[in-house]
């Protein structure tokens, strides 16, 4: 099975970037878990709703949802202990970098679809 991503704030408007990632990273090859609390699945996919619902371990993470949102949920990302943190542009702040890094995190300031080889406008 190839490497596993939370995409978290994933959403079904395939206008949003939440949308976007969960697409970005199924043509990579990733088992993608979208987490969104109030939706059942995106693309086809069960959604959880919390990062700790998902019963595997994760390679990625990747955050789509605003800093005061971000912040909140980084003790539990901590306890999932994936490889990589991407912070997305918009889900990014001096706290949360400070938090996360604090928690033993080492967020990435970057746009996960674009580190992953694609653009946003192609998917």
């Amino acid at each position: 099975m190839g490497k596993s991503v939370a995409v978290i704030g994933a959403s079904n408007d395939r206008n949003k970037f939440g949308n976007k990632a969960v697409r970005a990273f199924l043509r990579r090859g990733y088992r993608v878990c979208p987490v969104n609390p109030r939706v059942d699945e995106v693309e086809g996919l069960r959604a959880y709703r919390s990062i700790l619902d998902i019963p595997s371990e994760l390679d990625v993470v990747t955050l789509y949802v605003p800093p005061s949102v971000g912040v909140t949920l980084l003790e539990d990302i901590a306890r999932k202990r994936p490889k990589k943190l991407y912070v997305n542009p918009g889900a990014e702040s001096d706290e949360l970098v400070r938090l996360a890094e604090s928690l033993g995190l080492r967020p990435l300031l970057a746009c996960s679809i674009r580190a992953i080889g694609l653009s946003p406008e192609e998917v």
